[in-house]
């Protein structure tokens, strides 16, 4: 009979060969590193509709889903995807966006300089913000901006309102920056100290700035504040006696 052992791989030069788990996960390993993997980003379902075809036997509906992730650090992608179901298309969108991500680049909250894009019917435009300005858009350009962790941003879309088309605009435009140009602008613009040191003030002193309007001060005269009158020497409020007010009296 033949021989029907199973034939071992060769052993590569230097390397040793995985052994056991090691070799490939499997099972609850592999679900377990895909959950860690889908864990560092954070999903947002943008649009759930539903499309239908014509097939031989009739309509045939299905749901077309649009999520975007992003890790708030400067990477951000977006899936579309179809399926019978909400929760299977949702997890096919995601892996899609998994496979199809890019790299932001952030100066100090916010985009290096301004970019205006195009895609089909939609454009867009993007303009960085000073520290504080928050984000002043709406729709999809916020949802994309805080999951790449853009803090300050002014964008303008214009064209149309299909969502998926605009989603694909800003990711053009996020795309279309010139590395060398943020280079040079990363190396121009000091980066924004956030941290606030706080050293720790004596209770009298604080007391006495709530007080006196400034540290280490005399008082100062409230507003409306009277001055002191002086003292007044009391009034004589003795009582007069019965007999003396008789006598009066009887004199008249």
């Amino acid at each position: 009979m033949r021989n029907q052992s199973r034939a071992v791989p060769r052993k590569l030069a230097g390397q040793a060969m995985p052994t056991g788990r090691q070799a490939m996960p499997t099972g609850r390993q592999a679900k377990f590193e895909r959950d860690k993997k889908r864990s560092e980003f954070e999903e947002r379902v943008i649009e759930i509709s539903r499309v239908s075809r014509v097939v031989k036997g009739g309509r045939r509906i299905r749901f077309r889903i649009l999520v975007v992730i992003g890790d708030q650090k400067g990477r951000v992608g977006y899936g579309v995807a179809k399926a019978n179901e909400i929760a299977v298309g949702v997890k096919k969108a995601v892996n899609h966006a998994q496979k199809h991500l890019i790299s932001v680049p952030i100066v100090n909250d916010t985009i290096p300089y301004q970019v205006t894009q195009e895609h089909g019917s939609a454009k867009i435009m993007l303009k960085p913000a000073s520290l504080g300005t928050s984000i002043v858009a709406g729709g999809v350009v916020r949802v994309v901006a805080e999951l790449a962790g853009i803090k300050n941003l002014v964008a303008k879309v214009i064209g149309t309102a299909n969502k998926i088309n605009n989603v694909k605009a800003i990711f053009v435009a996020l795309s279309s920056f010139d590395p060398e140009k943020v280079e040079r602008i990363k190396k121009r613009i000091p980066k924004i100290n956030k941290t606030v040191t706080s050293e720790p003030v004596e209770t009298k002193e604080v007391i006495s700035t709530l007080v006196t309007g400034r540290a280490g001060g005399r008082p100062r005269k409230l507003a409306g504040q009277a001055k002191t009158e002086k003292a007044k020497a009391p009034k004589n409020t003795a009582e007069v006696p019965t007999e003396s007010v008789g006598k009066k009296e009887e004199k008249k």
